[in-house]
């Protein structure tokens, strides 16, 4: 195997992880919004909430595949200085969209769950 053909695996790699990102944000959506539907006019605003929390759950799943796709396909295909430039801005953007997604799912910062969290009796034996 040639660096060429390593290259290209490498690429339809990355290729397949942006693929599965999108696969996972658009079904996650169509079984969200069918959920949505399939309950009736019934209790309305509990659902839209619960559709919001689905949808940005599947949103903050599909972007951490998108983000691996781009690392894989810039750090191992075109590791130029302006390639990883346009990475990292990338993933500053998807990561503050992720951040953002997971305030409005949780109702806190990531890093402020462990602090709401109750305690498991389990943990503390």
């Amino acid at each position: 195997m040639n660096l060429a053909e390593l290259r290209s695996g490498i690429e339809i790699v990355g290729f397949g992880f942006e693929t599965v990102g999108v696969g996972v944000i658009a079904l996650g959506t169509a079984l969200a919004i069918g959920r949505f539907i399939a309950q009736g006019l019934s209790n309305l605003p509990s659902r839209y909430r619960a559709l919001r929390h689905e949808l940005g759950g599947t949103i903050v799943l599909g972007l951490e595949f998108l983000v691996a796709g781009d690392i894989i396909r810039t750090v191992a295909v075109d590791p130029s200085l302006q390639s990883v430039a346009v990475l990292g801005l990338i993933v500053l953007i998807r990561t503050f969209l992720s951040m953002a997604l997971q305030l409005e799912i949780d109702g806190c910062w990531p890093w402020q769950r462990r602090a709401r969290a109750p305690s498991r009796p389990e943990a503390e034996a």
